[in-house]
């Protein structure tokens, strides 16, 4: 009699590690379709949502924050005066430091022909504050605009800047689609 106790033990035991490993298999699979659903999307900055208000340099996780300003050239117009880069009240048009908007002095103003200018962002100095985005959509062509680069951002489950986005202009967007441009006209 004790030993079909434990023999039954033993089948009960079998029984409930099978179950027990199906339920695991079958949470592992669940468990891998909602990474996997989560890792083909990342978070995006909708520009036309935007409103630079400079808590994507404070809010992020990452030190400094994985958005950046990024130049959509297509739109630009290669002025020889870019609110983007210049400050609006400046005593001349020189490239000194107290005439640029930048204040980590993260773009570069290289000369095309007269008088056109190409701006071009030096990404590792930009600190995402949005104050050449806010100056070239206030007096420009909106051709500056915020970024989550994918090559810094580590995807978080829930962003932080998202969270503190007043704009809620932060979403998930298809990862095979990473980057959003801007959709009409700010002007």
């Amino acid at each position: 009699m004790a030993e079909e106790n434990q023999t039954k033990s033993r089948r009960e035991f079998v029984a409930d590690a099978i179950r027990g490993a199906g339920l695991l298999a079958a949470g592992g699979v669940l468990g891998s379709l909602v990474a996997r659903s989560e890792a083909q999307t990342v978070w995006q900055i909708d520009p036309d949502r935007c409103v630079q208000c400079g808590k994507c340099a404070t809010n992020c996780v990452l030190s400094p924050s994985a958005v950046k300003c990024v130049h959509e050239y297509a739109m630009c117009g290669y002025c020889e005066l870019c609110f983007g880069y210049y400050v609006d009240q400046r005593a001349d048009d020189t490239e000194a430091a107290e005439n640029q908007r930048c204040p980590t002095n993260a773009i570069k103003r290289n000369y095309v022909e007269d008088p056109y200018y190409q701006y071009v962002i030096d990404e590792e100095k930009c600190i995402a504050c949005g104050v050449c985005v806010k100056g070239c959509r206030t007096f420009g062509n909106s051709s500056l605009i915020l970024q989550i680069r994918h090559d810094r951002c580590i995807n978080c489950n829930e962003c932080a800047i998202a969270a503190k986005c007043p704009a809620e202009a932060i979403r998930r967007v298809p990862a095979d689609e990473p980057y959003l441009l801007r959709m009409k006209d700010t002007r």
